[in-house]
C-alpha cells in the first residue's frame, strides 16, 4: 500500500512513508526481511518527538494543498496510540489552510481494537491488513515467536475496522506456499467479502548488495501463472468484482492514463522513506548507506531533495536494457524496477527486471480482456458526459476524460 501525496518540489509530487518503529515486530514471519527481534520486540523505539514535529513542521510549509503520510514497520500499531493522537495533532498545527491531510498504515492486524478502529475511524485512515490467504495458508508462515499461527487475531481486528466501517484493503505476500492457489485464495476473499487486495512477490533483502538483484521466493514463471489465473477470476467475463492493484493500473494504462504503482511508470516517483531515526532515503528497496539522503531531524527538507544522490537514483529508471528499447510491452513496464536488475557496472551492461517474463506473459494473457473493458469505461464516461449537456470535444481535441489524449485517439472510440 502506498500513499501518494501532491508536495510542491520541482513541479513533481512527493511520497512520505515512515518506518515507525523501524524493525520492531510482534510477529515472526519465516520470510520477512524486516523484522530481525523474532517476534519479540525487547524495546519499542519510536519516532523521537523532536524528529517527528521537525519534520512534520518542514514536510507541510512545503505542501500545496495536500498532504499524505505512510506509516509503516516492522509493526507500526507498536507505536501505541497516543503516538498516532500525536502524529494528528501535529498535522493540524502546521497544515496551511485548506490542506487535505490523508494517512495510511500498513499493519499485520493483530493489534486492532475497538480504540484502534475509532482512531482510523475520525481520522480517515486507510488500513493495509497483511493477509496470506485462507487460516491454514496464512499461518504456515505468518506466526508469532512461538511459532503459532497468527490469523485469528488479524480476523479479529478486521472485524474492529468492519464494525466502525474503516476503510481496508489486503495485502497479501506471493511465496512458495501461495503462489500456485489462485483460485483457492480468491475464493476465501469474496466469502470473506474484501473488495480491495493487492499481491507482492516475496523476496529477500538481507542478501542484497548493491548492483545485486534481491532474491525471490517465486520465479518468474509462476509470478506470471498466477497474474493470468488472478486475472481471469479478476475479469469475470467482462464485470470485475473487486478491485485488485496490478490490475486496476494495468487498465488504467489502457485508458491512457498514469501508472498507479511505481513499479510500472515511467519514471520513479519522488518518494521520500523514513527510518524511525530520521534517516531519509529515495526508495523502500534502496536503503543503504549509498543511498541515504540525509535525515530530517538535522536536514532541511529541500536539501535532502536536491540531494546529488536523489538524482542519480531518478537516472536509473530510464536507464533501460537494450532488450526492453524495442520490446512491444515497453509502455506498459518501462523495464519495471530498477532494483529487479542486476546492474554490471564492469562491462557496463544492465539485466531486465527478474520478472520480465511474468509481465509478458500476463500483458498478452490480457490485452484482448483489457480492450474490451477499456472501450466499456469510455462508453459509461462518454454517456456520463453527455449528460452535463457541454459540447463534446473536437476531434483533435484533448479529450474530457483527462487522458491527455486527443479525443478522436480516446473516448471518441467508444461511440
Amino acid at each position: 500500500m502506498a500513499a501518494n501525496c501532491a508536495v510542491g518540489h520541482q513541479g513533481g509530487h512527493l511520497s512520505v512513508m515512515w518506518k515507525t518503529v523501524s524493525e520492531a515486530c510482534n510477529l515472526a514471519c519465516d520470510y520477512c526481511y524486516y523484522s530481525t527481534c523474532g517476534g519479540k520486540p525487547d524495546k519499542i523505539n519510536r519516532i523521537d518527538p523532536q524528529v517527528l514535529e521537525t519534520f512534520i513542521a518542514d514536510y507541510m510549509a512545503h505542501t500545496s494543498g495536500s498532504a499524505s503520510f505512510a506509516w509503516q514497520g516492522g509493526e507500526p500499531l507498536l507505536a501505541g496510540i497516543d503516538f498516532f493522537r500525536e502524529v494528528v495533532r501535529l498535522q493540524a498545527k502546521y497544515a496551511p489552510p485548506n490542506t487535505t491531510i490523508s494517512n495510511a498504515i500498513q499493519t499485520n492486524g493483530t493489534l486492532i481494537n475497538d480504540e484502534w478502529a475509532r482512531l482510523f475511524k475520525e481520522y480517515r485512515f486507510l488500513v493495509g491488513v497483511s493477509l496470506d490467504g485462507p487460516e491454514h495458508i496464512h499461518n504456515a508462515r505468518r506466526v508469532n515467536a512461538a511459532g503459532q499461527g497468527s490469523y485469528d487475531r488479524v480476523m479479529r481486528g478486521i472485524g474492529h475496522l468492519r464494525r466502525h466501517q474503516v476503510d481496508f484493503n489486503i495485502l497479501s505476500v506471493l511465496h512458495e506456499g501461495n503462489v500456485r492457489r489462485a483460485q483457492e485464495m480468491m475464493d476465501f476473499y469474496r466469502t470473506e467479502g474484501f473488495t480491495h487486495v493487492q499481491f507482492i512477490p516475496c523476496m529477500d533483502f538481507r542478501s542484497q548488495e548493491t548492483g545485486k538483484a534481491p532474491d525471490f521466493h517465486i520465479t518468474p514463471e509462476q509470478y506470471g501463472q498466477f497474474l493470468c489465473e488472478l486475472f481471469d477470476i479478476w475479469y469475470n467475463g467482462g464485470n470485475p468484482q473487486f478491485s485488485e492493484r496490478f490490475f486496476d493500473t494495468l487498465l488504467d494504462q489502457t485508458l491512457g492514463r498514469e501508472a498507479g504503482l511505481c513499479i510500472h511508470s515511467s519514471s520513479c516517483p519522488r518518494t521520500l522513506i523514513l527510518e524511525q531515526n530520521g534517516d531519509a532515503y529515495p526508495c523502500d528497496f534502496y536503503i543503504s548507506e549509498d543511498y541515504k539522503l540525509g535525515n530530517v531531524g538535522r536536514d532541511a527538507l529541500e536539501d535532502i531533495l536536491r540531494s546529488p544522490v536523489y538524482t542519480r537514483f531518478l537516472s536509473q529508471k530510464p536507464s533501460l536494457p537494450e532488450s526492453c528499447k524495442s520490446c512491444e510491452y515497453l509502455s506498459l513496464c518501462h523495464g519495471g524496477c530498477p532494483r529487479n536488475r542486476r546492474w554490471d557496472t564492469r562491462e557496463d551492461y544492465i539485466y531486465p527486471d527478474y520478472f520480465c517474463q511474468s509481465y509478458k506473459m500476463i500483458y498478452a494473457h490480457s490485452a484482448a480482456g483489457m480492450k474490451r473493458l477499456a472501450g466499456s469505461v469510455r462508453r459509461f464516461w462518454l454517456e456520463e458526459y453527455r449528460k452535463t449537456g457541454l459540447a463534446l470535444p473536437g476531434r483533435n481535441d484533448p479529450c474530457f476524460c483527462g487522458s491527455g489524449r486527443k479525443y478522436k485517439a480516446c473516448c471518441q472510440t467508444a461511440v
